[in-house]
């Protein structure tokens, strides 16, 4: 649990005319979300289901067709009618009278991956893109005194998650952010405050490579999870199927579309589910910090030239990794991919010829690995690298590992080999 402590600050938004209305939609999308869950989560005759994980299971797929909300939009839907189901079940068990919660309030959850809280603005996610948002501020030399100024301006508290409201009698925008202090070290009875200066001086991370073919992610540590080739299988089997039913052209067979193609999805986000559990073992089971994938742009751009299925799977894998970790220690950031297939993970050297399609051989050192292997550790070797050239971590820390089959290697090519246990 995260005990820092939190305080939040409203801020107005100066938002054009002409996107006024996406706002407007967001909101009626995401409550459609909450209120969808909410009805599939309330049951009386049964019992409510209060976990996150089996109503994402369940809702994702359909909500994501059923709106135009980003994935973690969704996601905030799906978490905020859990919370509320769960407050209601509490309630019941304590003999309390209460009922299926409905939302109708004008309010929209967001957080880093769907909004960015800069200094003089906001961006926020809607179902047609980013918009941006001007923040409506007093002058310089009066911010000093104002929540904005002790707060959202200062370097000691950080933007993590807002509510987006709206003020109907005032038609305006409010987005209120909240903000925590990180450098906050709970005291326990037997521990002392940490100051920022006793936090951890190294983090270890885990650099995963996505792929196509082959396995379908590769991390670090040398595991190689899932099957690329046997999910554009069951997808090539789908489509098949798909086409022969489109050529026959009868009502029965649209019906018949319609129901493979829900069970395909279900199929799908199973598979992906289960195997981000096995990268989140992975992660735990090699004792890292964060889990770092190359940035979605990358991705989708590169396999641009082939199905969106699997533009798809990738950018929806990293999505339920984010969400999965939420709950624990681990975190997941993103690094720019240039080169990570191209360079050498032993000596450095970079060249186009290093790689032939899964074998790797370095051109300079002849070091020879499988490909993604190879790309995996470059990965993480790119995100020590902006650790080591001061860019803040995600866990504060001032240096940073990545995570080997047998150990850790540093920055410098240190290397630390597992302590064996007995």
């Amino acid at each position: 649990m995260d005990d820092a402590p939190r305080c939040t600050v409203p801020i107005k938004l100066d938002v054009p005319g002409e996107s006024r209305g996406d706002l407007h939609q967001t909101k009626d999308q995401f409550l459609h979300c909450a209120n969808r869950t909410s009805d599939w989560a309330w049951r009386y005759d049964d019992y409510c289901i209060t976990s996150k994980s089996k109503a994402e299971k369940a809702l994702y797929g359909e909500l994501r067709e059923e709106t135009n909300l980003t994935a973690n939009l969704v996601q905030k839907g799906i978490r905020r009618a859990i919370e509320a189901v769960t407050g209601g079940v509490e309630k019941l068990k304590q003999g309390e009278k209460t009922s299926q919660p409905y939302f109708d309030s004008w309010s929209v959850v967001y957080d880093k991956r769907s909004a960015t809280f800069n200094g003089d603005h906001a961006t926020l996610s809607t179902p047609n893109g980013r918009l941006t948002a001007e923040y409506v501020l007093p002058p310089k030399d009066e911010r000093e005194d104002t929540p904005f100024g002790r707060y959202y301006a200062s370097d000691d508290w950080d933007a993590s998650n807002a509510t987006l409201q709206y003020d109907e009698q005032a038609d305006e925008f409010y987005l209120h952010v909240t903000l925590k202090n990180p450098d906050y070290k709970v005291e326990s009875e037997h521990q002392e405050v940490e100051s920022r200066d006793e936090a951890p001086e190294n983090g270890v991370v885990l650099g995963v490579d996505l792929n196509v073919t082959g396995a379908f992610a590769v991390t670090s540590t040398g595991e190689f999870i899932g099957s690329a080739d046997s999910l554009t299988h069951k997808r090539d089997e789908y489509e098949r199927r798909r086409g022969r039913l489109q050529q026959t052209g009868t009502r029965s067979a649209h019906l018949t579309i319609q129901s493979i193609g829900s069970r395909f999805l279900d199929w799908s986000l199973d598979w992906l589910h289960n195997r981000a559990n096995d990268l989140i073992e992975e992660a735990h089971n090699a004792d890292v910090d964060g889990i770092i994938f190359e940035n979605l742009d990358h991705i989708r751009e590169n396999i641009a030239n082939s199905s969106k299925f699997q533009q798809w799977t990738s950018v929806t894998f990293v999505e339920l990794v984010e969400y999965k970790v939420e709950s624990t220690e681990l975190f997941v950031d993103l690094v720019n991919p240039a080169y990570t297939s191209q360079r050498c993970s032993y000596c450095g050297f970079t060249h186009e010829d290093n790689r032939d399609d899964k074998h790797f051989k370095c051109q300079d050192c002849g070091y020879e690995v499988n490909a993604d292997y190879n790309a995996a550790k470059n990965i993480a070797v790119r995100y020590c690298g902006y650790i080591h050239r001061g860019q803040k971590s995600r866990g504060g820390w001032a240096t940073s590992q990545l995570a080997l089959k047998s150990g850790t290697l540093n920055v410098n090519g240190d290397y630390t080999p597992t302590k064996l246990s007995g």
